[in-house]
């Protein structure tokens, strides 16, 4: 069975949704942060970066949860990676961007107002954090007019890579009323069983 290191609520939670989505038994393992275990000796052993999610399949180890998600979409729907040479590179060019523009000052705010001390918190670093969302969503909206889903009328890896952090936005209290196209394309990912039940584990 598919043993998957990191709780929903964590960063691996993309992960879990592409689980749920393609229907495939997993084991949950829990680490407990507070004490270092992900930097333990036998987790770094998984993982050498030290970091969640992580997922090991028989005898096969990979972590980053994007090349996780690409795996499982890979190994068994494959359709889900998009289904021409163009929109796999799509999907390639969206899940990463989610991670590395999109993410970065989401990851701040939940630093900031979850991990941080109320006295201790960085003003500054939240403006900035809060100024840089709004721009991308803006991207995202632009690209989801008169779509279904971020390639078309079929949904990809990346539509599930783009809304696991969108919704992360969501929960900070962003105003999504000049995002139509995209709020629209969040309700229907938010519609599916897959994202219900993760919402259920995050619980």
């Amino acid at each position: 069975m598919i043993k998957i290191y990191g709780v929903p609520r964590s960063s691996a939670g993309r992960c879990y949704l592409m689980l749920e989505e393609l229907g495939l038994p997993y084991e949950t393992v829990p680490l407990d942060m507070r004490n270092k275990e992900h930097k333990s000796e036998a987790f770094l052993k998984i993982n050498p970066n030290g970091k969640v999610p992580a997922l090991i399949d028989g005898d096969f180890i990979i972590w980053e949860s994007v090349a996780i998600n690409h795996y499982l979409a890979e190994k068994h729907r494959p359709e889900l990676l998009g289904k021409t040479v163009a929109d796999r590179a799509r999907q390639i060019q969206w899940s990463i961007w989610s991670m590395t523009d999109l993410q970065p000052p989401l990851v701040d705010l939940i630093i900031q107002f979850i991990f941080t001390p109320e006295e201790k918190r960085n003003l500054h670093l939240i403006e900035k954090a809060r100024e840089k969302v709004p721009p991308m969503l803006a991207i995202l909206d632009s690209a989801l007019a008169g779509k279904t889903y971020i390639l078309g009328s079929d949904i990809s890896v990346a539509d599930f890579n783009l809304a696991s952090v969108v919704n992360i936005a969501s929960s900070f209290e962003f105003d999504f009323s000049p995002y139509k196209d995209m709020s629209a394309w969040l309700a229907r990912i938010k519609d599916r069983p897959s994202f219900k039940k993760v919402a259920q584990l995050r619980a």
